[in-house]
């Protein structure tokens, strides 16, 4: 079964830039694709970005759209998310997650289409 483990959260300043990783165990990973979740205090866990098993295809939140950049190595079994330009509403846990199906046709986007979820990261960003 494969388990993901998230890295490279911590506190930025607004407009600064952080990459987080997610590192997964497995040797199927590659015909998965990952998705990128975020939960803020008191709100639900939502869509961030993700990226389809043969890294052809990616999909991004309105809200992250041209500053947050989801990219995969298979060959190192890790998925990351650059996020630029960071405001103090991308505060949030990122979880990653990988996608219930192999080799979906489309990438996936819905919270129900993953599992496998990590213990998540902490991204503070101060104003």
């Amino acid at each position: 079964q494969v388990q993901l483990v998230e890295s490279g959260g911590g506190l930025v300043q607004a407009g600064g830039s952080l990459r987080l990783s997610c590192a997964a165990s497995g040797r199927t990973f590659s015909n998965y694709a990952v998705g990128w979740f975020r939960q803020a205090p008191g709100k639900e866990r939502e869509f961030v970005a993700a990226i389809k098993w043969s890294g052809s295809s990616t999909a991004y939140a309105d809200s992250v759209k041209g500053r947050f950049t989801i990219s995969r190595d298979n060959a190192k079994n890790t998925v990351y998310l650059q996020m630029n330009s960071l405001k103090p509403e991308d505060t949030a846990v990122y979880y990653c997650a990988k996608d219930r199906n192999p080799l979906r046709v489309a990438v996936a986007t819905r919270t129900a289409d993953f599992g496998s979820w990590g213990q998540g990261t902490q991204v503070t960003v101060s104003s």
